[in-house]
């Protein structure tokens, strides 16, 4: 399962990459600051992969919700980076902070489940 796991976070990164080397992304404007929810409900995604996947990787509970916090914040701020170099695209530290909300959430929601899982 482990794999499975890993091939899915794995895609999901690549997606998100992806999505952020596209010089516009237009969304129809319902609300102010709408992006910040998107950026929270994508990050909120790679926030419950990463769980599944370190979960099956880490036997230690703190250490698992600890890698996974780590490793989305990070690729969160790589992939701000990143659309710094794109054209149209600049990087934003609150869109950071909403991926980090995001994954923050998923990953408390679902740690308690994929820890007993075990």
């Amino acid at each position: 399962m482990k794999f499975v796991w890993l091939a899915l976070l794995a895609s999901y990164c690549g997606f998100i990459f992806f999505l952020s080397s596209q010089s516009a992304l237009q969304a129809p404007m319902l609300f102010a600051h709408q992006d910040k929810l998107f950026h929270a409900m994508s990050y909120a995604v790679l926030g419950f992969l990463a769980m599944a996947y370190f979960s099956c990787v880490f036997d230690n509970s703190r250490q698992t919700f600890i890698i996974a916090m780590i490793f989305s914040a990070l690729y969160g701020a790589s992939d701000e980076w990143h659309q710094s170099f794109v054209v149209g695209r600049d990087a934003d530290i609150l869109d950071w902070l909403a991926d980090c909300v995001g994954a923050t959430v998923a990953i408390n929601v679902t740690a308690p489940f994929r820890l007993m899982a075990r």
